[in-house]
């Protein structure tokens, strides 16, 4: 009865709860009807609570109280969540939350409920995406065929997304496990210095924030260098303004192997539309990405050095954008 009354007197099924959950931070939005902008958007640290749904009550208790009469519980809601989406139970790979999808829906009172992979909704939101929140290498890509992003956060994020005649198809994957390869001597000598650690050396396990340790502690011991743990921000802050040179080669190296990576993620999607990079860790590092050997070793594959030469690459600054693509999967279901 409760739930025919919330439809009838909320035809449109708005507002929409959307999420994008990383493994160190929950951002959280709405959207109020069909045309608005995605707002109230507020970042939630995800040690600060035991699960998804509790994160998800504070954020909305707090919208309540800023909005007053105006605020309308969401009925619909659609979470970009960065772990593979199986069955009914999702664990988080980087953090420690997990929730059941139907007792999401239950607890939080929706009418729909949709969990998708936070790259497959990044890749949604990819042909929306407008020159305000892109930066290229050279031109802006257009939005046709096939796109792919890439995303360094917390973890390595990898998705896709096609164009087809019933409209942008995404193309969920978990790419960031896929073994990463070096390109020469030096490449080689850090992954068999992090293999005596790790015998399986994924993209991911360099090429990230949990990576970026990893990366600097390999570089150290083949330099000789005082092997000082440091997190992943230390590295990037003395590695940009240079007050340390582990730091610095240490960008360097992320830089030229995330830019191989690309290049082998652009072959094997065929995505000629382009290769968008996303997540927490390049936005910070400035021109010191563009400056950088990326795209150096992205072209560089050989014989197909000219089909890499073709491909734009760029960089995704609205660190918002899986939002949008959240609220467009609700969209393609119908809404």
């Amino acid at each position: 009865m409760t739930s025919e009354l919330m439809t009838s007197t909320n035809e449109t099924g708005f507002p929409w709860l959307l999420a994008d959950i990383g493994g160190s931070n929950a951002r959280f939005g709405l959207k109020l009807s069909k045309d608005a902008e995605i707002t109230h958007i507020k970042t939630i640290p995800v040690v600060q609570h035991a699960t998804p749904v509790k994160a998800a009550q504070t954020y909305l208790d707090q919208i309540s109280v800023t909005m007053g009469a105006d605020f309308q519980p969401p009925r619909k809601a659609a979470f970009a969540v960065a772990t593979a989406v199986v069955g009914d139970q999702v664990a988080f790979t980087n953090s420690h939350w997990s929730f059941s999808r139907a007792k999401v829906q239950e607890e939080l009172e929706l009418s729909s409920f949709l969990v998708l992979n936070d790259f497959e909704a990044l890749a949604l939101s990819l042909p929306r995406l407008n020159a305000s929140q892109l930066r290229a290498h050279k031109d802006l890509p257009t939005a046709c065929g096939t796109l792919a992003v890439i995303g360094p956060g917390t973890g390595l994020g990898v998705a896709g997304v096609t164009q087809t005649k019933l409209g942008w198809i995404a193309l969920p994957c978990e790419g960031g496990h896929a073994t990463l390869a070096p390109t020469n001597n030096f490449e080689s000598a850090v992954l068999d210095q992090v293999r005596q650690i790790y015998p399986h050396v994924s993209a991911e396990r360099l090429l990230s924030g949990i990576g970026l340790p990893v990366l600097h502690a390999a570089i150290a011991t083949l330099r000789g260098a005082p092997s000082t743990i440091l997190t992943a921000e230390l590295i990037v802050e003395r590695g940009l303004d240079r007050s340390d040179a582990i730091c610095s080669e240490t960008l360097d190296t992320f830089c030229a192997l995330l830019g191989n990576f690309a290049g082998n993620v652009a072959l094997i999607l065929g995505a000629r539309g382009g290769v968008y990079i996303g997540g927490g860790i390049v936005p910070r590092l400035g021109e010191r990405f563009f400056n950088s050997r990326f795209r150096e070793c992205f072209e560089a594959k050989g014989r197909l050095d000219n089909y890499l030469k073709q491909i734009p690459t760029v960089l995704i600054s609205d660190t918002l954008a899986a939002l949008t693509g959240a609220a467009f999967a609700i969209e393609q279901q119908g809404a």
